[in-house]
């Protein structure tokens, strides 16, 4: 190399010429640069892997707060539960149909951890604790957002709240983009086909988790929080409809059908985007088996189920509480909860709740009481084995008049 560099040196004395000897040094380097420094173009290059998103469809009093919790404690999930609270509080005098394209859009954007979609929603002096149940976010609550505990503890919501709350909104955005499992927890979508932009949208990688729970215990647990839920129930079906006797069933109704409307178009009608992107999930056979289904739900959504969190789960699953706050997310008998519509619904009211709710507890599983003895009678199961033939037998009626998508 040094002996070619003085033959260049020695021929360009030789032309005297200053134009020449440019070339030639430019005929060197270029020599230097392909034959001796390492090509960044052929450098294997790591690619990081595309985050999964995780949509818990649900509505409210149906055991998603609980269901959200098993995604967010877990370490590599960001999460936030019912982030389109924000759109339907700024945008209340619509209803629900016309506030989905918002809501979709709002999910979409936090799903990619853009998180400047909340600017059309909140102050432009917000901090994140400005977002709705920021706390019930393990992931908002350890590093980057708090650095007051680590990414592997199981965090309280109160104790999140008390310590973490002074932070920055930025923060939101910076955790985000830090975690390959993004979960959202919301209860304002009713019909599936407003998700199929998302669900073949490239950038996208969405699972759809399905949770249901029976009407009756739904109604009973929406009576006893009716004031929190005046607003949502005002969108969902109007301000008149929401008044006197019939108000809270015509609200049913509607939460029912959404129910049936996404059920076949999840499971009967599935297009091929939706192949293996959609479970059903049933609140009572939660509680009935916490471990079994949470690990379901984590094989589903590729996490896996340390030992850290099954006992979380047991624990949380196992308690004394009967859970009466509209958002409290706390350690409670799940069993007791699920069942404690039977001891204290009047038989009048259940059999309202039954009527405009047939074809979503038929095509669920849920088993109709005829009487108040059937509705007392604890022995006497409710809800019907997925793999039953009664139960498969009722589904099939309901599937019968499934709609060509």
């Amino acid at each position: 190399m040094l002996n070619f560099l003085c033959l260049c040196r020695s021929f360009a004395t030789m032309v005297k010429s200053k134009r020449v000897y440019v070339l030639l040094i430019l005929v060197v380097l270029s020599f230097l640069l392909i034959h001796f420094l390492p090509c960044s173009n052929n450098a294997p290059m790591e690619e990081k892997p595309s985050p999964v998103h995780i949509l818990i469809l649900s509505t409210w009093r149906s055991g998603s707060s609980f269901t959200g919790q098993i995604f967010s404690q877990h370490p590599s999930v960001f999460y936030l539960m019912e982030p389109a609270w924000h759109v339907w509080v700024k945008m209340y005098q619509n209803s629900a149909k016309v506030l989905h394209m918002a809501v979709r859009d709002l999910v979409r954007s936090v799903f990619l951890c853009d998180m400047s979609v909340f600017d059309a929603y909140m102050s432009s002096q917000k901090k994140k604790s400005d977002l709705f149940q920021w706390e019930t976010s393990r992931a908002l609550c350890s590093p980057p957002a708090c650095d007051l505990f680590s990414r592997t503890d199981i965090i309280t919501a109160g104790n999140c709240k008390k310590i973490c709350s002074k932070y920055p909104f930025s923060k939101v955005e910076e955790a985000c983009k830090t975690y390959s499992h993004i979960a959202i927890k919301e209860v304002r979508f009713f019909d599936l086909k407003v998700l199929y932009p998302l669900l073949t949208d490239p950038s996208l990688n969405i699972k759809i988790i399905h949770l249901v729970r029976d009407p009756r215990a739904v109604f009973r647990s929406r009576e006893n929080t009716a004031a929190d839920l005046k607003r949502d129930s005002n969108i969902i079906v109007g301000s008149q409809r929401t008044k006197g006797e019939m108000g809270p069933y015509n609200t049913m109704q509607v939460i029912c059908r959404s129910h049936v409307e996404i059920y076949k178009a999840g499971i009967w009608a599935t297009p091929s985007f939706l192949k293996d992107r959609y479970l059903l999930v049933r609140y009572e056979d939660i509680v009935r088996d916490p471990l079994a289904r949470a690990a379901q739900m984590y094989r589903f959504a590729e996490l896996q189920f340390t030992p850290e969190l099954q006992k979380w789960v047991h624990n949380i699953t196992h308690g004394k509480g009967l859970g009466g706050q509209a958002f409290g997310i706390g350690s409670r008998d799940a069993q007791r909860v699920s069942q404690a519509w039977r001891e204290t619904l009047p038989f009048q009211k259940i059999e309202k709740v039954q009527k405009v709710c047939k074809d979503a507890m038929d095509l669920l599983g849920y088993r109709l009481v005829q009487s108040e003895e059937e509705q007392k009678n604890m022995s006497l199961d409710l809800l019907f084995a997925q793999n039953s033939s009664e139960y498969q037998t009722l589904k099939a009626e309901q599937l019968v008049s499934v709609p060509t998508l």
